[in-house]
């Protein structure tokens, strides 16, 4: 099948012949007549695979013209980057359409965004928490929206936005087309569905386990950190072959660790994305990688899912990730329009529970290679992969961990009883000073005697 047989508008078809795209992908070609129906609709498709273009091909082909503020289309997506990107497919797709597309997300000028709001949009396109702030601010108002997509909503549910999807929810109009595509479907999601969807149609293109065709996996046993970097550094000094590099580690410390070490052999080739940078930096570091003015580019996990870069040579799992889901998004950045990817992953032996649950998910081992001859096994090690000393009898340390003489006796003295009425009768009797009018008085004939 090829573009040309869906029931596709001219303009649509204008922009599509532009983009150089003559074929849909499964996910595009089962999603068209579903989207466009309406109904409810559920697509669960690898990484990769044109989610964006099978929900808004439908979705800007019936989306008539109209001079409302309001907008009519909302797009939720986790990340500020994929914010972007999604703005950035749907201008492509709008080329010879005449709509107002919006992007906002957190950590940019609200006001700015509000701004924008006030002059109108057709289709827009938000992370959860900026979208609900505006909408509180009553600039933006959602009571106009006839489609709901929720896109990436596996990564979004866990990073924590469920709360924030419940309250704009509420806030939404009841009569709604939803659209989710995921590349995975978890407990969350599937309660998600069964809480707001209403008897939806389920796509499911590949299972999320299956690794693409196009992408070749390599495995090295590594036995820590700075013998990791020295196999890397063996394997990026080959420029042509490894010209455009995604490395993902396992967190942000290790990002900027690792970063450092690369600026020392690769000085200006390299750059680093994790949520505790800036986004003008992120996004600049973006451009610079898409571009190719820097060739390596070190990514934490939430940021697997919201990138969309082409010709990316190799994906290196610098660490093994824990959840066998995430190596298959990881590795989903290269390969991508039937181009051949290269797909390696280094681990320790720690590491290596985590590659039997990979390959139990795909149903396959990943080739091993052996280690090059001139990459020096390395016997320093980070903080985190030193055994922790436990000191079971140091003499310089008491472990007593009796009370003293001290703590026994503020414990006695601090012992409360409770004295009633005696207590008040010995202090009377102790200072002389009656507590009622008839101890006075008792007192008076004492003393006259």
């Amino acid at each position: 099948m090829t573009f040309q047989d869906l029931n596709l508008n001219t303009p649509l078809r204008n922009a599509l012949d532009d983009l150089g795209f003559t074929h849909p992908t499964p996910i595009q070609e089962q999603s068209f007549n579903v989207v466009s129906s309406g109904k409810d609709v559920v697509g669960i498709a690898q990484t990769g695979t044109g989610k964006t273009f099978a929900y808004m091909l439908p979705i800007l082909k019936n989306l008539a013209y109209s001079r409302q503020e309001n907008p009519r289309v909302l797009v939720l997506v986790p990340t500020r980057e994929l914010v972007v990107q999604v703005v950035e497919e749907i201008e492509k797709l709008s080329k010879y359409i005449n709509n107002r597309v919006l992007g906002v997300y957190g950590g940019t000028n609200i006001n700015t965004q509000k701004q924008a709001v006030a002059q109108g949009i057709d289709i827009l396109v938000a992370t959860p928490g900026r979208l609900y702030d505006l909408a509180m601010s009553r600039v933006l108002q959602l009571k106009s929206i006839q489609k709901l997509v929720i896109d990436e909503v596996d990564v979004m549910l866990d990073l924590g936005f469920r709360h924030q999807l419940m309250n704009i929810f509420d806030i939404l109009p009841e009569r709604r087309q939803n659209i989710m595509f995921s590349a995975t479907m978890t407990e969350d999601v599937d309660a998600l569905i069964t809480d707001f969807f209403i008897n939806p149609t389920k796509i499911s293109i590949a299972v999320s386990g299956t690794p693409l065709d196009n992408i070749k996996q390599a495995h090295y046993d590594v036995p820590n950190f700075y013998s990791k970097v020295n196999l890397l550094e063996h394997l990026l000094s080959g420029r042509d072959i490894f010209n455009k590099v995604l490395i993902f580690v396992a967190y942000k410390r290790m990002a900027d660790r690792l970063f450092e070490q690369l600026e020392e052999r690769f000085y200006g080739e390299s750059c680093v994305i994790h949520s505790n940078k800036t986004q003008n930096y992120r996004l600049r570091s973006i451009e610079q990688f898409v571009s190719g003015e820097q060739r390596i580019m070190i990514a934490t996990d939430v940021m697997a899912r919201g990138l969309d870069i082409d010709d990316i040579s190799h994906v290196i799992n610098f660490d093994t990730p824990i959840y066998p889901e995430n190596y298959m998004h990881r590795i989903g950045r290269t390969g991508r329009a039937e181009k051949e990817g290269v797909a390696l992953v280094f681990s320790t032996e720690k590491e290596q529970e985590a590659i039997e649950r990979i390959e139990a998910l795909m149903q396959m081992q990943i080739p091993m290679l052996e280690l090059p001859e001139s990459v020096e096994i390395s016997k320093e090690l980070i903080e985190e992969e030193r055994p922790q000393i436990k000191e079971r009898h140091n003499p310089l340390k008491q472990h007593d961990d009796s009370a003293g003489e001290a703590f026994h006796e503020k414990k006695d003295k601090n012992k409360k009883t409770n004295q009633g009425g005696s207590y008040r009768r010995t202090m009377a009797k102790k200072y002389k000073k009656p507590k009622t009018r008839g101890d006075k008085k008792a007192n008076r004939r004492k003393r006259r005697r």
